[in-house]
């Protein structure tokens, strides 16, 4: 119960963290900051496969991370490649 505890107060924590630290950058590193975070999201991706195989809960758990994974991996890529596509010449 007490990792819990502790598991919920730094996914808090990493949130309001994650709001203030997005607010302080600059637009003009938005693109590189996606592709980190998309880079990131490959890593849960990888991590949730492997989660996948013991109990249902577990699957379970797998299954949301894998999904909201591939959206935040396949939406970040869509989103960097339509910024590069505005800084190309015409």
């Amino acid at each position: 119960m007490e990792s819990l505890i502790l598991l919920g107060f730094v996914l808090v924590l990493s949130i309001f963290l994650g709001l203030e630290l997005i607010s302080k950058v600059p637009s003009t590193l938005h693109t590189p900051l996606m592709s980190g975070a998309n880079a990131i999201s490959g890593i849960a991706l990888v991590g949730a496969l492997t989660l996948a195989q013991d109990s249902q809960l577990q699957t379970a758990l797998a299954f949301f991370a894998i999904t909201f994974a591939s959206i935040n991996v396949f939406g970040g890529y869509l989103v960097t490649n339509r910024m590069l596509k505005m800084f190309k010449k015409k």
